[in-house]
């Protein structure tokens, strides 16, 4: 027999030098590339870890309910023609949830609408697509309406602008 441990997507998982965005593999006979922080897109990738750390630490959905089923939710999986997935991370208060969009293309996405749980509105708390980590700048600035239009099997829904590879 086997022992498995299953994580919910948007767990973490970072290997030795991906820290920083190392190009080459990882050798336990040899010292890290810290070198590479020289240059701006790997100081960019070490300040976009940094955040997410401290978006983990801020956000009790992330990691609250971190190997219950109760704490994540698929919103869509399936959009394979836009190569978008959804889904919500879900703590104790269901007001703290988070909602985790990714665009797994170089295409801004205007408008793409997901289907949400309840009324209200969404900040947007991340963007790995921000100039600071060398990304375009693409963002939903403002508060975000959810609406009374179904959607992804839901009663409400909003729509999204969806930064390039963000």
């Amino acid at each position: 027999l086997y022992g498995y441990m299953f994580t919910h997507p948007g767990t973490k998982l970072l290997f030795m030098g991906c820290e920083f965005g190392q190009s080459a593999e990882w050798n336990f006979k040899g010292s890290l590339d810290w070198h590479l922080l020289d240059y701006d897109f790997h100081k960019g990738v070490k300040q976009l870890i940094t955040d997410l750390n401290t978006l983990y630490k801020t956000y009790p959905a992330l990691h609250e309910k971190q190997f219950n089923p109760e704490g994540f939710e698929w919103i869509n999986y399936s959009d394979h023609q836009n190569a978008v997935i959804s889904f919500i991370r879900k703590g104790n208060k269901p007001k703290e949830d988070v909602v985790v969009v990714c665009n797994f293309t170089p295409v801004v996405r205007e408008n793409y609408r997901i289907g949400l749980p309840r009324k209200g509105k969404l900040t947007q708390v991340f963007n790995s697509d921000a100039i600071v980590y060398n990304g375009s700048g693409v963002t939903n600035a403002k508060a975000i309406k959810i609406d009374k239009e179904a959607r992804d099997g839901r009663e409400f829904s909003a729509a999204l602008t969806l930064p390039p590879l963000g």
